[in-house]
């Protein structure tokens, strides 16, 4: 670029650590815009006494723009059946997700295979034939245009990656097509191709947004490099521009190394950033050269450390962002994320546009409700729902279990698990929708038996670990299946709800004692959770005849509704149902059968209203024992796309209203 052309002797004081820099630029091939801001900063520093803290802190900013990969690049591995397979080998399961990841790249592929579309312009039959010649060959659809306003009618009506126009035309010259193509806004390359070059028409042509200017007469090599070297930079923006994917679930259910796996298939570099509890803006857009010890953020830090330019990025808990005085990351991250800004994201350390649109940029989250709107907009959301038991047992036996007697010094030759001992764990050692507290019970077997073989030698070690071993190695049973295991009560009904873990069982409870009409809500309850509870009250009293309830029940009494678990915040609109019927429950004298399950919201006319997070519900409701479960009859789509694992062992029933399910979920009076 000629910025770093001065000689040594006009330098005759420069430190000789300045002189290997400047040779070091010079080497570097830095974009345009990058190299004119080193070349101020390098001046400036060369003026500095080296004594001062300005120096040492002009030094760090050139060397650090110096060691980012701003043009280095990985080759992406497209090959579908690869990605299939180690996505499959390393996760059980997860056909959704793991389809739409193939989806993902299956585009990805595509647009890199797709020719581009190129329009040649030229006054002379010749001179386009020759050219169209040439990019045919190269594999691209051709089409031509025998002056500027013929090709600017095809621009109108039709979409080209490029535009490869003489400069001297009749009607309409190379220049004003481009001026006119630009001015409409279509983002097409366009490069000039001249025998009447100038340095002012070569100016005037880069500033009005030419992306190339060739000479004639050239060699054909020559235009099949440029024409080559533009069309694949505007595939990369094109291959990397899309969908910032978000996997949204509970813990535990392989959202981290799915993205982990999808690094690998396309084999790039993979980087982790945890967001959970990050407060500082800074963290993420840098600290500004103000001070010494200024740093970029986390991003660009990353960046440097790869040493790549398009690694796969995995943003981990971003529901889980904070905010205080220091900014909002959430704020931050738009800009990060969204395709549209992030080819020219500054960081506040650096000051110059860094192109982020390479990077293949993954978010996790368990709930994606927390998320600011703006920012959820940006993010196509992949659910990963938790496990069935029998897919639990699957990826037991598949992968924690070798994986845990290998890093045990246990061979599997020796010791097996039975399924019964496995199904043990599951049942009775572990609540959970993902598979970590399995795995961690499955190690402490594994420890346990490495402890025996150490002590006893190998005749010692058990060569099947059975059901009757695991009380003995995990001590006794720490979950139990409360609904089959509960007598029905008066008063008392059972809810499915979902939280960030997954799908949980809980019990609602009313009690109802002398007093002057007070309604007292507790068990730690968020405000949807409390205007359901007066929803189901109001509902209960307006309807008091057709219950079968003394409609004065409420003028001498006082309510207690009580969720368990009070140290646990609670809050959702999917139990009202469940607190309207311990309500009837405990007027009426009914006892509610504690193995029918309820999940919705409720209106004062006594319509249920759909819920979500069906799938998690159900699995709970396996877990806990449950028979019967009740959803709001606007999810029965939800339920049909259920796999026959999820709905084995239940009986679902879809209820429209409250007086539907009433003798459905209460017992005769006793």
């Amino acid at each position: 670029m000629g910025f770093f052309k001065k000689s040594q002797e006009d330098r005759p004081s420069i430190p000789q650590e300045l002189i290997d820099l400047r040779s070091a630029i010079n080497l570097a091939a830095l974009p345009e815009h990058v190299e004119s801001v080193v070349a101020k900063e390098l001046d400036r520093v060369e003026k500095t006494d080296p004594s001062a803290a300005e120096y040492s802190i002009g030094l760090n900013y050139i060397e650090y723009l110096l060691a980012l990969p701003w043009n280095k690049y990985t080759n992406d591995n497209l090959d579908l059946g690869r990605a299939k397979t180690i996505l499959e080998r390393q996760h059980y399961g997860l056909q959704h997700a793991k389809e739409r990841v193939l989806e993902f790249l299956a585009v990805r592929t595509l647009k890199s295979q797709m020719g581009s579309r190129i329009l040649v312009v030229d006054d002379e039959e010749v001179a386009r034939e020759n050219i169209q010649r040439v990019i045919l060959k190269e594999g691209h659809h051709v089409q031509t245009a025998s002056n500027g306003v013929e090709a600017l009618e095809k621009v109108k009506t039709e979409e080209f990656d490029l535009i490869i126009t003489d400069l001297k035309m009749d009607q309409m010259n190379g220049l004003e097509l481009l001026e006119a193509t630009k001015k409409a806004g279509s983002r097409t390359e366009i490069m000039l191709v001249t025998g009447h070059a100038t340095v002012d028409s070569a100016v005037d042509a880069f500033t009005k947004g030419a992306s190339y200017y060739l000479t004639k007469p050239y060699k054909l090599d020559d235009l099949r490099a440029a024409v080559r070297k533009i069309v694949e930079k505007r595939q990369l923006a094109q291959i990397t521009r899309g969908p910032i994917l978000c996997f949204s679930g509970p813990p535990g259910t392989g959202k981290t190394s799915i993205g982990q796996a999808i690094a690998e298939a396309m084999e790039r570099k993979f980087a982790r950033i945890s967001m959970a509890g990050l407060r500082d803006e800074a963290e993420l857009r840098g600290h500004r050269r103000t001070y010494v010890g200024a740093m970029p953020g986390r991003i660009i830090g990353e960046i440097k450390n790869l040493g790549l330019k398009n690694p796969v990025f995995m943003l981990d808990e971003i529901d889980k962002i904070g905010q205080d005085f220091r900014g909002d990351p959430a704020s931050a991250l738009l800009e990060i994320l969204d395709p549209e800004q992030n080819r020219n994201f500054r960081d506040h350390y650096l000051d110059v546009p860094f192109d982020l649109s390479s990077v293949m940029f993954i978010a996790t989250a368990n709930v994606v409700e927390n998320l600011p709107a703006a920012l959820l907009d940006r993010l196509e959301v992949i659910t990963f729902s938790g496990y069935t038991e029998q897919e639990k047992m699957r990826i037991a036996h598949h992968f924690l279990i070798p994986r845990q007697l290998d890093q045990s010094g246990i061979s599997g030759q020796w010791t097996q698990f039975t399924d019964e001992a496995v199904s043990l764990i599951i049942r009775d050692y572990t609540r959970e929708a993902g598979l970590r507290n399995l795995e961690r019970e499955i190690a402490n077997v594994c420890r346990k038996l490495a402890l025996i073989y150490l002590q006893e030698g190998k005749d010692g070690l058990p060569s099947v670990v059975d059901a009757p071993l695991i009380p003995k190695f995990l001590g006794p049973r720490r979950y139990r299946h409360e609904v089959a295991e509960a007598a029905n009560q008066i008063g008392v009904t059972t809810g499915l709800v979902w939280t960030e873990f997954g799908g949980e069982i809980i019990f609602v409870e009313a009690a109802r004692m002398k007093g002057s009409q007070q309604l007292t809500l507790t068990g730690s309850l968020g405000d949807i959770l409390r205007e359901s509870a007066q929803t189901a009250l109001s509902y209960v009293r307006s309807n008091a005849r057709i219950l079968n309830i003394d409609p004065d029940f409420f003028s001498e009494t006082d309510i207690h509704i009580h969720i368990p678990a009070g140290a646990i915040p609670k809050d959702g609109p999917s139990a009202g149902v469940t607190i309207a019927l311990a309500l009837i429950s405990l007027l009426t004298g009914r006892p509610a059968r504690r193995s029918v399950a309820l999940s919705g919201e409720i209106t004062l006319s006594g319509r249920i209203l759909p819920v979500s997070g069906i799938r998690e519900k159900s699995l709970a409701a396996q877990r806990a024992g449950v028979n019967t479960v009740v959803f709001p009859e606007s999810n029965s789509v939800d339920i049909e796309g259920l796999p026959d694992q999820v709905k084995n062992g239940l009986e679902f029933v879809m209820a429209g209203d409250i007086s539907s399910i009433v003798d459905l979920v209460l017992d005769a009076v006793e």
